[in-house]
Formats: C-alpha cells, sequence, structure tokens
C-alpha cells in the first residue's frame, strides 16, 4: 500500500495533456529571455541606421530651436514632435520584441489556449499553502539561480561597462555620427557577452525546468490503475454491460424464431433460423442461431410455433459460422438452402 501511494511512475500522455490544458506546461524564463535578446540584438543591427536617422533629426530638431522663443503652443508641437520621432525608433524593435516573446513559447510548448490559468481559485487564497509554496525547494532553487545569474550578468557586464568609460574623453571628440556608431559597437560587445551568459544559464535553467515539472506531474501506480479505468471502464461495468448487450440481442433473435421458414439443425448442437421474404430480400436470410442451450431455445421456440426444424449438420454448422445474423447466406450455400425450402413450402402446402 505505501509503495502504491509513493509517486515514482512517470506521468502518461494523459496526465500530460491535462496539465497542458490547465496551462501547466514547462516554460524556461531564461529560454525566452535568450531568444528575446538575441533577436533585440539583430533587431539593433538591422534597425540602427533607421533609428541613428530618426535620433540626428531629433537632435537637429532641437539645436534649430536654440533661440526661439517658447510659448505653450510651440512646447505642445515640440511635444508632438519629440513623441512621434521616439515612437519611430521604439515601435519597431518594440515590435520585433514582442515576436520573438511569442516564438519562444510557441518554441517551448507549442501554441496553447486556455483560461484555466487564469481562472479564480480560493484555493490559491490558502495562507497556509501559500506558505508551504513560498518555501518550498523549487522557490529556493529559483531565488538562487535568479541571484546568481543577476550577480554574474551584471558582473560581467559592468566590468565591460567600467573598461568602455574610460573611452569617453577620446569618444568626446568624435562627430555625432561617429559617437553612435561607438555606442552601436559598445553595446552590442556587452550584449553578445551577455547573451553568452544568459545562454549558459538558459540551459541549465530548462534542465531544471522540465525535471521540475516531470518529477511534479508523477503519478502513484494506484492512480495509474485508475485512469487506465477511466479511459477503458472498469472491466466489471464493461462485463455487465456486454453481457446486457448479449441478453437483448438474444430476446431480440428470439423473437425472430417464430416467423422463420424452417430451422437447420445438426441436430443437438447447433440451431439456424432462415427467413426468405423475395419482396424483402434477394436471398434468405439468417434470424436466429445459437448452439448448445441456445440451439435448445430455438428448436423449442420452433416446435411451439409449428415451425420446421430439419437435420442437415454441415450445413448448420456451415451457416452458423459463416453467416451473421441478419445477413443474407453466401452464395455457396445457395442450393443446399434451396432444397430445404423448397421441401418444406411443399410440406406447408401439403399440409
Amino acid at each position: 500500500m505505501a509503495d502504491d501511494a509513493e509517486k515514482t511512475e512517470e506521468p502518461t500522455p494523459k496526465k500530460i495533456e491535462d496539465a497542458r490544458k490547465e496551462g501547466n506546461v514547462p516554460k524556461s524564463q531564461d529560454t525566452s529571455g535568450v531568444i528575446t535578446l538575441f533577436v533585440a540584438i539583430l533587431a539593433v543591427l538591422m534597425l540602427f541606421p533607421f533609428m541613428a536617422t530618426h535620433v540626428l533629426l531629433l537632435f537637429k530638431y532641437y539645436f534649430s530651436l536654440i533661440g526661439t522663443p517658447l510659448d505653450q503652443l510651440f512646447m505642445v508641437d515640440i511635444a508632438i514632435i519629440t513623441i512621434k520621432e521616439f515612437l519611430l525608433i521604439v515601435m519597431p524593435l518594440a515590435f520585433a520584441v514582442a515576436i520573438s516573446g511569442v516564438v519562444a513559447a510557441l518554441a517551448q510548448f507549442g501554441f496553447l489556449f486556455t483560461t484555466q490559468a487564469i481562472a479564480p481559485k480560493f484555493s490559491k487564497l490558502d495562507p497556509i499553502k501559500g506558505t508551504k509554496n513560498l518555501f518550498s525547494l523549487k522557490k529556493i532553487i529559483e531565488g538562487v539561480k535568479i541571484t546568481l545569474k543577476s550577480f554574474t550578468t551584471l558582473g560581467v557586464g559592468f566590468i565591460f561597462f567600467f573598461y568602455f568609460i574610460t573611452e569617453l574623453p577620446t569618444v568626446a571628440l568624435f562627430s555625432l555620427p561617429d559617437q553612435l556608431e561607438w555606442v552601436k559597437g559598445k553595446m552590442l560587445i556587452i550584449a553578445s557577452v551577455m547573451l553568452f551568459i544568459i545562454f549558459i544559464f538558459a540551459i541549465i535553467d530548462i534542465i531544471i525546468v522540465r525535471k521540475q515539472y516531470f518529477d511534479g506531474l508523477k503519478m502513484s501506480k494506484q492512480e495509474i490503475k485508475d485512469e487506465m479505468k477511466n479511459m477503458e471502464g472498469d472491466p466489471l461495468i464493461k462485463s455487465k454491460i456486454k453481457q446486457k448487450q448479449m441478453e437483448m440481442s438474444r430476446q431480440r433473435m428470439m423473437t425472430e424464431v417464430p416467423n422463420a421458414d424452417v430451422i437447420i439443425t445438426n441436430p443437438t448442437h447447433y440451431a439456424v433460423a432462415i427467413k426468405y421474404d423475395n419482396e424483402k430480400y434477394n436471398a434468405p436470410v439468417v434470424t436466429a442461431k445459437g448452439i448448445d442451450n441456445i440451439a435448445s431455445q430455438i428448436k423449442k421456440i420452433a416446435r411451439e410455433n409449428d415451425v420446421h426444424i430439419v437435420q442437415n449438420p454441415p450445413l448448420a454448422r456451415s451457416l452458423y459460422a459463416e453467416v451473421e445474423i441478419d445477413k443474407a447466406i453466401p452464395e455457396a450455400l445457395f442450393g443446399a438452402v434451396a432444397e430445404i425450402l423448397a421441401y418444406v413450402y411443399k410440406m406447408n402446402k401439403k399440409s
């Protein structure tokens, strides 16, 4: 019993799919950060001429205002132009970063749309449970990981930044386009270094996240058994349903015996009821069949309703084995069945 209660088994596909429907998926924030930062660097490199052009235009506009008296209406114009230029500089980069965030999510767990993750749950307001989650092993690992990543990334970035600051006295003598080019180069170096560091942490993070995710979904042996019962149905219930269906089918079959033209037997173990209606069927049809006890019941009902019983062991066995109920007999058996039906019709006429 203790072993069954322990969650030692890997999660089943259904367990993973149910968790996914609830919005519970393995998502590494560091991996998303790497992809986003990588796209941001590419966007800056591709858009830098465009962004630099608008920065220069904005500075030229500001320089042109020197000596111009300012009033309220003029301040509004300055604000509108500044906002417009700022949006032209920032929006393409922001759009690229937003798209990269979506791509990062799709790359990790594919397309997923569910509202269950944001549905209100009063269980989340439980202070005891909240306290336990706050000091759980997962939260401790997350805290250590964030702290280590932040100090490492910012520390290395600061070293490079401090080194670049020493070049500012020389850069101050450059023209504005050259200054922008210098900023672009240094930003690219710092971003690349930080990207490499975050990439290393992302690999570690995605391994930890996926391990924690699948460990959290592990199941006990009893849970797997219960899931199989729910998916396939309780064997006991399925057996009872099948037994009930067979009884109902047998009852329907028995009601057709009095309408049969003839019962072909072998004579003790097999009984097959044949009905031929040339207005409905192109060939004789098996309306009932059975072996042993069911065969005895068929013959009993046939005697009670004056249905002819003909002994033909080979034909009875062939009909039972080859023809399902309410199906026409095969062409190979036409001759043998036709002879019996002719005999029965002749007997009925005499009687």
